[in-house]
């Protein structure tokens, strides 16, 4: 027997008890569901030697391995960051369930009543890498809302993902539900992703975290639907009618307050009229704090920089670096957006009510802004409680992807003996 053809057998193992958790777990009470998040968060407290004893096996290897300082820190697990995993449970227990909400019930002229009713997607398989805090984070939105998951945590932390798995199966036995519902998968063989991504008799929905290659290769080679984004490649406007102090806070906290996240700006587009005011100031800013600035020709005029070329405009950069360009009115702000924005997150500041409601109705991404900065874009901010991920797609979810981008809606029809004439 090959190698693949062993991965097959085990991956079907692992969904078809999946598909059976899953169908326990549809019908499981938000009573149930959250006494089973409760005792995870005990569970995770009380096995804080355990998980560091784990954890450190990790982070041998991966000093072993040449793992750079951030991977390193972004890998560790400290008693702290096990409390916070352990409230995060407690927050996810709070929110309300959303499953079984049946709405937009109405009466057909035949007598009949039809509506919708929300409910989970069923198996969702997460793809991630590094943080072995995201084993937690996907298992309990996945078990809030109903589904049943399957967790390929990157090979850098299988021992910390094992140890997690752990006190999730507890946590959820304790409850009186199927400890399948969230398994992580034990091996670190690569060809497992392969069988995982394909997997659609047992697979529902693919969520990939992690580095733009891994998103890409998921995307090019699943044949089950995929919830992702690839980059974050966002944009603030300043517009002509822009508020002086507001255009500096919130380009200034969209650029700097984190580079390495999906939601900070890259690109900073001024309109040409208040370029000579505004510019200098931010610039200085920036430069205080180190960001090394890319611009067109007007700007380069305006303030000492780099020239930006061709690949600065599709570049997310991650890192302390901004590209700026100057452009002639809204329009031109909007045309430059829609050739090299990633369809994430984009933010005007203006005070012309007119000038805010076309980009709001005419900007294409998942978040639109007006008068903030980008990094609101994120689900706690939004309102959520957490989030699997985001998702610039444009079917199904988009957005933040939090509990209820996890679930579906179904038709309903209620009748009293009714029949189609």
């Amino acid at each position: 027997m090959n190698a693949e053809m062993k991965t097959e057998i085990s991956f079907s193992q692992l969904g078809e008890a999946a598909r059976d958790a899953g169908r326990l777990m549809a019908r499981a009470s938000c009573g149930e569901k959250n006494a089973a998040l409760f005792a995870i968060a005990a569970e995770l407290e009380s096995a804080t030697q355990a998980l560091q004893d784990a954890n450190s096996k990790d982070l041998a290897a991966g000093q072993k391995a040449g793992l750079d300082a951030a991977l390193l820190d972004r890998l560790s697990l400290t008693p702290e960051r096990i409390a916070a995993m352990a409230e995060g449970c407690r927050q996810v227990a709070a929110l309300p369930d959303p499953i079984g909400e049946v709405s937009e019930m109405a009466y057909r002229p035949s007598g009949i009543q039809v509506g919708k009713m929300r409910v989970p997607l069923g198996v969702i398989g997460i793809i991630y890498e590094s943080r072995p805090n995201v084993t937690i984070d996907a298992a309990i939105l996945c078990l809030k809302s109903g589904n049943a998951t399957i967790l390929r945590g990157g090979s850098e932390a299988i021992h910390s993902n094992l140890a997690i798995a752990e006190c999730i199966k507890a946590g959820l036995s304790a409850a009186g539900l199927p400890p399948s519902a969230v398994q992580v998968i034990q091996t670190t063989d690569r060809s497992m992703v392969g069988a995982m991504i394909s997997a659609s008799d047992y697979v529902d929905v693919i969520v990939p975290r992690g580095g733009k290659g891994l998103i890409e290769r998921i995307s090019r080679d699943a044949t089950v639907p995929v919830i992702k984004h690839l980059d974050g490649i966002c944009h603030v406007y300043l517009d002509e009618a822009a508020d002086a102090q507001k255009a500096y806070d919130i380009a200034l906290n969209s650029k700097t307050h984190r580079y390495g996240v999906c939601n900070a700006m890259e690109t900073l587009l001024v309109h040409v009229d208040r370029a000579q005011e505004l510019l200098p100031p931010l610039c200085q800013a920036y430069q205080a704090k180190g960001v090394e600035l890319r611009g067109c020709e007007r700007s380069q005029a305006i303030v000492d920089m780099h020239a930006a070329d061709e690949v600065d405009w599709q570049t997310e950069y991650l890192a302390p670096v901004l590209s700026i360009k100057v452009v002639d009115n809204l329009d031109a702000a909007m045309a430059h957006m829609a050739q090299y924005s990633s369809a994430h997150t984009e933010s005007i500041v203006t005070e012309n009510h007119s000038a805010a409601q076309r980009f709001l109705r005419e900007v294409d991404s998942s978040s639109v802004m007006v008068n903030a900065s980008t990094r609101f874009a994120d689900g706690f901010e939004f309102g959520l409680g957490a989030e699997i991920g985001i998702s610039t797609d444009k079917l199904h979810a988009r957005g933040p992807v939090g509990l209820l981008g996890l679930t579906s809606q179904k038709w309903i029809v209620l009748g009293d003996g009714h029949i189609r004439q």
